[in-house]
């Protein structure tokens, strides 16, 4: 008895520790530091040895007959990873394995699921933090500034943070009334959720899957094989701590087909997607066309494209928006669907932002990844890579834009594309409105006097609505500028970068075309993934049918 009361008292003091407790710290990697000197074996090992990572269903592995191979993006000879391709009889099985876990999974005590992801995050806060921040460098070309808060400090909060916030749902509880109790069950969604992950943030592909796990909902996590090396590190983590079989399909696949086998299922209830807004479009029409075979309508909740914005106006502080704006355009190559694209300068500091911002680039270093004075390296691939040259070229060969510095790419040895910037005459030109995902930037210079105007033309020039900056050290016109922009992103900066969310500081996400802005990194977004359940539970009898109105 004495033994059992002294293990509640530790699970409760342990449950108090992770329920309070700050962002993951995020590490300098300083020459000579503990942290860089395991991390630089660990790269050598990524880069000397091809992981073959299988499908993975109810527990088993499969290898099969398709499949594709990661390549570092800045070494494009440099194979990091074998991933095996699931195919339909495969994803069936994935469905019909996730089915069957659910159950179990779901009547699991919300304490005892999150866990493990706390573990996990531990784990990858300590001993698997190199061996994941490797695994992201050299497979999706981050720098290691760019991987440590991804990877590892945005994950791990993830991990955390949904957790907590798991926990700390099942105590909100309606109010009892004297002939009754009340309860509500936060219950996992009836059937399965696909999870269809993006190349650009290891922690966003990790979230999509885990998020409704937590939650009690079990899911079928499809990874971009242009970055499922980090991905898998973090399964095989969970694995480690003690996810159960078939709670989370591994199950990398075809788009088309996973799309099919997926969306054909008359068990999915609910789909996670990042991704583009063409596939996000598709497959909600999919959805909408496949509603009377459904047992439930689908939660669908999806982060797409951007055209985010920096907007500086006439008071705004120089070298705060250059410093921001370099930061935002060209950090892990302007491959965040965060990064600022787009830019509106006053005529009065144009001059000086354009000299400024053409000397701050000219020094960026662009190289290998896994060299740590390397700002910008490669995009992520060839498809990408021909994309964003196409945008360059179109601004190099346009008479109404001008190229202030960059203009090049070669993809002989990676997929490099020199940080640029354009200007361009008219705020309208695709350069300002179209999503290139790339170290693009294109400036517009406007009149002062025509400040008002041209944040309507910002708010309406885009049909995303993702994230945005406004410099301004004038109260009165930020002021203005906020009400203005209300909706012309779901994250507004002030006198800041356009990137750099942190779980449970700035919940991200973005309306219009950018998606559902169900704000990841916050209650709400957990409790997209539950269906709860209201149980009334009567006090005395009911045996009195009428009412003293009655009489």
């Amino acid at each position: 008895m004495l033994r059992r009361k002294s293990c509640i008292i530790n699970w409760v003091t342990r449950c108090r520790r992770y329920l309070s407790f700050d962002n993951e710290p995020v590490l300098k990697f300083e020459r000579g530091s503990r942290e860089r000197e395991e991390l630089v074996k660990e790269i050598e090992k990524v880069k000397s040895n091809v992981v073959d990572i299988p499908v993975v269903v109810g527990g088993k592995h499969f290898y099969t007959k398709k499949y594709s191979f990661q390549v570092s993006p800045y070494d494009h000879q440099q194979k990091v990873a074998k991933i095996h391709f699931a195919d339909k009889l495969l994803l069936e099985q994935a469905i019909d394995s996730a089915l069957a876990a659910r159950e179990s999974w779901d009547l699991t005590p919300v304490k005892e699921r999150t866990k493990i992801f706390f573990k996990a995050a531990d784990l990858l806060a300590g001993p698997w933090r190199s061996r994941i921040l490797a695994a992201c460098m050299v497979g999706q070309g981050k720098t290691v500034v760019q991987a440590e808060i991804d990877a590892a400090c945005e994950l791990i909060d993830f991990w955390r943070f949904n957790g907590k916030f798991a926990v700390e749902m099942d105590n909100i509880q309606p109010t009892n009334a004297p002939d009754a109790t009340n309860h509500v069950v936060y219950r996992g969604l009836e059937g399965f959720v696909a999870a269809i992950t993006p190349f650009n943030f290891t922690a966003i592909s990790c979230n999509l899957p885990t998020a409704p796990t937590m939650m009690g909902c079990v899911s079928v996590w499809k990874p971009a094989p242009s970055a499922a090396l980090a991905s898998w590190v973090a399964y095989e983590a969970l694995i480690e701590c003690g996810l159960p079989d078939g709670v989370i399909q591994w199950v990398p696949a075809d788009p088309a087909t996973m799309g099919d086998v997926c969306i054909s299922s008359p068990h999915l209830a609910g789909l996670n997607f990042t991704g583009s807004t063409a596939t996000f479009k598709l497959l909600w029409s999919r959805i909408a066309e496949n509603l009377d075979s459904y047992r439930t309508f689908p939660r669908i909740v999806g982060e797409t494209g951007g055209k985010n914005f920096h907007f500086v106006h006439s008071s705004a502080d120089v070298e705060s928006v250059v410093g921001a704006t370099i930061r935002s355009a060209f950090e892990f190559q302007g491959q965040k669907c965060s990064a600022c694209s787009r830019m509106f300068v006053p005529k009065s500091k144009a001059e000086l932002i354009k000299k400024r911002l053409v000397e701050e680039t000219k020094k960026i270093q662009v190289g290998p990844a896994d060299d740590f004075s390397t700002f910008v390296s490669a995009v992520i691939d060839e498809a990408a890579f021909d994309r964003v040259a196409k945008y360059v070229d179109y601004g190099n060969e346009s008479k109404s834009v001008t190229c202030l510095v960059g203009g090049g790419y070669d993809k002989k040895k990676g997929y490099f594309i020199q940080p640029t910037i354009f200007e361009a005459l008219d705020p309208h030109d695709k350069l300002m409105t179209q999503e290139i995902f790339g170290p693009v930037l294109t400036l517009h210079v406007y009149d002062d006097i025509d400040a008002v105007k041209y944040l309507e033309i910002c708010d309406k020039a885009s049909v995303y609505g993702l994230t945005g900056s406004i410099f301004s050290q004038d109260d009165k016109f930020m002021k203005l500028a906020q009400r203005k922009l209300r909706h012309a992103c779901g994250n507004l900066y002030l006198n800041d970068k356009s990137t750099g969310s942190v779980v449970n500081q700035q919940p991200f996400g973005g309306a219009r075309l950018s998606g559902t802005n169900d704000k990841a990194g916050s209650p709400g977004y957990m409790a997209r993934w539950s269906s709860p359940f209201a149980v009334k539970t009567a006090i005395g009898d009911r045996k009195t049918w009428t009412y003293p109105s009655m009489s």
